[in-house]
């Protein structure tokens, strides 16, 4: 049964994976077997020695995803040093805080092109290689403001939103040509994005108060989801949302 979960002789292209939940799921793809190829702006090397601590291969690749132009460059070097792509998770995000009324420009344009379009391009360059090798399985990175508007995050919500929604275009058009495209939810995780709500004792409370679970979520509670979504053990799995925040939807 555990064979169904297995990594082995997989490659992963992991956007976002130098800190935090990145970090944790990465490092779950390399003990269930996978070679990882970690793309972030600033190079962590802790990511890439507990990769490579699990017996596969980790390589690091310093690009800021807010440079759309250069992602086919970049997805053509990580295919040219693995040999191919079998997993692409789009984890990579930023956010940007102000009240609606005062959104800087500057500042909707950057989170909609990192979290957004350059997922989208992602999710388009790498599918071309999947098509043309007849598998692979993609995995986007969305928010609980997917399906909820947030408070002074209204480029964030935007973003996740699209994310959500085309997931499930892509698997319309991709899954009868062996390629899953799935998306995962988090809910609220004690991550270095969620500082200032931490931090704020209303919101904080307020937050806690309603998650089932009791506690904010921890970056390891995102490894089993993605395993599964990477692994055969989803072969089924087409445009759906896997959410994980502790039972929050549900209240």
């Amino acid at each position: 049964m555990l064979e169904i979960f297995s990594l082995k002789g997989k490659v992963a292209l992991f956007t976002g994976g130098s800190r935090g939940l990145g970090q944790a799921m990465a490092v779950g793809l390399a003990k269930a077997g996978a070679d990882v190829a970690v793309l972030a702006r600033k190079r962590n090397q802790e990511v890439i020695d507990a990769i490579t601590a699990q017996g596969v291969r980790g390589e690091f690749y310093e690009h800021d995803l807010a440079d759309i132009e250069g992602i086919p460059a970049l997805v053509a070097r990580v295919k040219k040093d693995f040999g191919h792509i079998d997993i692409l998770v789009n984890n990579a995000g930023v956010q940007s805080r102000h009240k609606a009324a005062d959104f800087p420009k500057a500042d909707w344009d950057f989170v909609i092109n990192v979290n957004m379009n350059a997922v989208f391009f992602m999710c388009q360059e790498v599918g071309r290689l999947m098509l043309a090798q007849g598998q692979g399985k993609i995995i986007n990175l969305s928010s609980l403001l997917a399906f909820q508007g947030g408070l002074t995050v209204p480029a964030y919500a935007a973003s996740k939103g699209a994310v959500a929604q085309f997931t499930k275009s892509l698997a319309n058009e991709w899954a009868s040509k062996g390629i899953n495209v799935n998306c995962i939810t988090p809910g609220y995780m004690a991550t270095e994005m969620n500082t200032a709500l931490m931090a704020d004792p209303t919101r904080s409370r307020q937050i806690m108060d309603r998650i089932p679970a009791g506690r904010w979520g921890k970056p390891d509670d995102m490894v089993g989801a993605i395993v599964y979504l990477a692994s055969a053990a989803s072969d089924y799995v087409h445009g759906s949302t896997l959410v994980i925040d502790g039972g929050w939807l549900g209240r």
